[in-house]
């Protein structure tokens, strides 16, 4: 029985497309491919768990003596963001897909969220984050206004110079658009994108994500329910609401992420660390960078063989992520893919499970390696791969 369990999320990185990849316009999609094709992909603590081995990946020199158990794991909600992928992870499957707002918010919600912020909005349309600051921050600046936009993910995007906007006062916004956004609106996620300096700008570290709570029981829940510890970290405990969340450490980055899960690797906690490695994503998936992508895979392996040695024998390793988000894909969206499963300890056997229906089976699995029974979507697959 597994006393401490580190969950590690490389936030979109994706495996392949799925079959159901061209409902979302994601033919052809593979994050681990365009990675390796540029040549500078280095992933040997990866490789040796078994990444090369997984269903699918017909590139990279597989291992001949996997040290860890691997799969490749299908979606069941109907999405492709960071908010259903995760709480798939967790134990929730989401038939229906969050609300998106491809011609911008209707005049309603903007009109009242300016009436209860006391400010103007700008742009209130799909927008690059990066971009829109670059055309709208200078306006925004000089009157006060908030830039507000979106993406193809269901999510209400809050810019403001710091300046302007002091980052609390930005948050308060955020939970004025969060209190809006119910129902019919009801958004995956508003976020928080504070930026600061001289034109063309910069977006600060401080974004925060406001998610809906839940609606069904997680394993965070379930965890909690039993006097487990519940520890997120980066966009862990936003991306939950905060709920059943024990303790956390909600800083941005992964460089940080990485040493603060090393800190909470020297603990004497037992229960789950639930991390979330926001950088794939968010600066190079989006941004189409390939490879930026590959070498933020090499530091997180560089990263990972110092985690590994110091691996307790009752601690076990799974990492994962929440969808794919290719860097050679048309367009700045998340892509349909199949997610990567790894899974080491000194309890795990060396095998690989293939392809399995449900990104909810790794919550089944983490409440068994924890011995803690409860009610959430999946099949657990941890009596196939311990020892």
């Amino acid at each position: 029985m597994a006393k401490r369990v580190f969950l590690i999320v490389l936030d979109s990185f994706g495996v392949g497309e799925l079959p159901d990849a061209a409902d979302f316009g994601d033919n052809g999609a593979n994050t681990l491919r365009s990675c390796f094709n540029t040549g500078k992909l280095n992933v040997p603590n990866m490789a040796k768990i078994g990444l090369f081995n997984i269903d699918g990946v017909d590139f990279g020199e597989k291992e001949s003596a996997p040290s860890g158990a691997v799969m490749r794991l299908s979606e069941l909600s109907n999405g492709k963001d960071t908010t259903t992928g995760h709480w798939e992870i967790a134990g929730i499957v989401s038939e229906k897909p969050f609300p998106t707002f491809p011609d911008g918010f209707p005049s309603e919600v903007i009109a009242e969220f300016e009436k209860r912020t006391g400010r103007k909005t700008l742009c209130n349309k799909p927008y690059s984050g990066t971009k829109v600051i670059a055309d709208y921050g200078e306006e925004s600046i000089k009157t006060g206004a908030l830039i507000v936009y979106t993406s193809a993910d269901s999510v209400f995007q809050i810019a403001a110079h710091e300046s302007v906007v002091p980052v609390e006062k930005l948050y308060e916004y955020c939970e004025i658009a969060r209190e809006i956004l119910q129902g019919d609106f009801a958004v995956g996620r508003v976020i928080a994108r504070p930026f600061e300096g001289e034109y063309p700008f910069t977006r600060t570290p401080r974004r925060h994500d406001f998610s809906l709570i839940p609606p069904k029981t997680t394993m965070l829940d379930v965890l909690k329910e039993n006097g487990l510890d519940v520890i997120g970290v980066g966009k862990i405990y936003d991306i939950f609401a905060g709920k059943s969340v024990t303790e956390c450490d909600r800083k941005i980055g992964n460089s940080v992420d990485m040493d603060i899960t090393s800190e909470y690797q020297k603990k004497d906690f037992h229960g789950l660390c639930f991390t979330n490695l926001v950088d794939f994503d968010m600066l190079y998936g989006h941004r189409r960078n390939a490879v930026g992508y590959a070498q933020a895979l090499n530091e997180f392996d560089a990263w990972l063989s110092g985690f590994m040695a110091k691996m307790r024998s009752d601690d076990v390793l799974i990492i994962t992520a929440d969808h794919g988000c290719d860097p050679c894909h048309s367009g700045t969206d998340h892509t349909r893919e199949y997610i990567p499963v790894m899974v080491y300890g000194n309890e795990i056997k060396p095998l690989n499970l293939g392809t399995r229906t449900g990104f909810c089976d790794i919550a089944a699995t983490v409440l068994e390696l924890l011995n803690i029974t409860g009610s959430v979507n999946g099949k657990s697959f941890a009596d196939e791969i311990r020892r």
